[in-house]
Formats: structure tokens, sequence, C-alpha cells
């Protein structure tokens, strides 16, 4: 679906962003890539669109490379940026002059969209809050039916209720068919979501499993005590310490996505050395 190799990319004269990095993602999958503010997800994401062009290497979509902007590609994807430009259209205006650039645009699901996520259809977009106008987007770029739909901090702006909404709609959507990446810095609103982690550190992709590789290889944990414990990683807590263990004797836990991520961007060489000992 989507393949980065060997991407180089700078904002000159600045300091290079991305230096040989590589990154392939498949079909079936809803991607949670996470990364602390700055650490470049929205610039990743805009090599993945066509919306800036690396230095070397190439991002490549269904075997094309998107640097070019051919239409076969840009048809079957849809981007949400984290700001947003809207015109001072109503929803239902914007998908008569919009819809038809996707082939598989579903109007009934546009305005099923609409409804469950609260947002009034004959209201001007430029008019709405920006978590409404962030929710018309999201309603259209499911509707879209594009194989790559990809979100940069799409719960930016969203209530609590609406939140939960967003996430309901994207497990629904998701086919074999489907890629979904959602790119945020609050780890906790994709708790649940996502079927694989990709976390960007230091200007590379320091991890990138399936939440099922992640709990087959490691336990996550509150625990008074860890001495003596398989212990990769830990934290202090209220309750003693939050901690992911070797999963030695096979046991299942939920991914703890913030003390994962935690682990992850403070270089725990305990835990990424384990997982690609556990991945070979």
């Amino acid at each position: 679906m989507v393949s980065i190799k060997n991407m180089s990319f700078s904002y000159k004269p600045k300091r290079r962003l991305f230096n040989n990095l590589n990154l392939e993602l498949q079909k079936g999958h809803i991607y949670g890539l996470l990364g602390k503010n700055g650490a470049g997800k929205s610039t990743l994401l805009k090599n993945m669109v066509g919306l800036a062009f690396p230095e070397a290497g190439a991002c490549m979509v269904n075997g094309r490379n998107v640097s070019g902007r051919p239409v076969s590609v840009l048809q079957d994807l849809f981007f949400i940026p984290e700001e947003l430009f809207v015109p001072a259209v109503t929803p239902e205006v914007f998908v008569s002059r919009t819809g038809s650039f996707y082939p598989r645009f579903d109007r009934a699901q546009y305005t099923e969209y609409l409804k469950a996520l609260d947002v009034d259809p004959s209201s001007a977009l430029d008019k709405l809050s920006f978590g409404q106008q962030k929710k018309a987007m999201i309603a259209f770029g499911l509707a879209a039916n594009t194989s790559l739909l990809i979100m940069d901090e799409p719960t930016n702006g969203l209530d609590i209720p609406s939140k939960v909404q967003f996430r309901k709609l994207i497990a629904s959507v998701l086919t074999d068919d489907r890629c979904i990446v959602i790119s945020t810095h609050q780890v906790r609103d994709l708790d649940s979501l996502i079927d694989t982690v990709v976390i960007l550190n230091n200007s590379e992709i320091a991890l990138n499993l399936s939440t099922d590789d992640i709990t087959e290889s490691v336990v996550f944990g509150a625990y008074a005590d860890t001495a003596g414990m398989p212990v990769l990683y830990e934290e202090e807590s209220m309750r003693g310490k939050n901690a992911i263990l070797k999963n030695t004797a096979g046991h299942y836990s939920k991914v703890d996505l913030e003390l994962l991520f935690n682990a992850v961007t403070g270089n725990s060489p305990e835990l990424l050395n384990h997982f690609k000992n556990t991945k070979k």
C-alpha cells in the first residue's frame, strides 16, 4: 500500500529531518503514528500524500510515486491535515463540488456520518467551530471510501462524546482493502482503536509493530514492587510502578500506549532490543 524507501527530507537551510527513512504500511490495518511534538509526524504524512517532496528516496502508494501526484493515486487517498481550510459553503454544497473527484464517494454514507457526528449539513463550513469543521471533514473522508485515509491529529478540537463517536466510526469502516493512518501526540485517543503502532523518534521509525505482536512479547501492568521481575521499562506511579515486562508466561495484557510511548521515546534500550530480538 504505502512503501517509503530510503527517504531523506529537510527544510532548508535547517537540519535534515529524515535520513534514509524506511516504512511499509499495508491494507487492512489502522496505524497509529505516534511521536512527540516536532518529531516530524506531519511532515512524514505530507510526504505520503505528495504535499512535500523528498530530497532522496521515494514514497510509493500502490506502486506509484506519489511525488508526481498522479490522478490515479490522488483519487484513491484522502488526507485530513491538522490545520483546516474550509470554503464558505455548506457541507451539502461542498460534497456536490468535491465528491466527484473520488470514484467511490457515497453521498448516503456522508449524510449518515454527518448525523452521527452531530454536524448540521445546512450550516456554512466556515461559520462552524473548529471541532465541527474537523468532524465535517472526517465524515467526507470516510464517505470517500479511498483505499488510503490519512488523518493528522483528527481528535484535536473534539469533545469527549465526539471522540467516542470518532473511534466507533473509524473501527466500523476498516476493510481488508483500506489502510487508515492516524497521527497524534494524544496517545490515549487511539487506545483500543489501532491495531499497529508506529512510533517516530529521533527522526527514525523506532517501532512498527502490531498490537498482537506487542502483547505476545511483553506484559503491561501496575506493581507494588518489581524486584526480581523481568522488567524492560518502568515508571513510578501513585500505586507503585507501571511497568513493561517480558512476557515469559504467555499472559495477555492490554497495550498501555502511553507507557509504551514513554518507553520508546525515552530510548529504553532493554525494551527496543527485546522487540528486535523477538521479531527475528
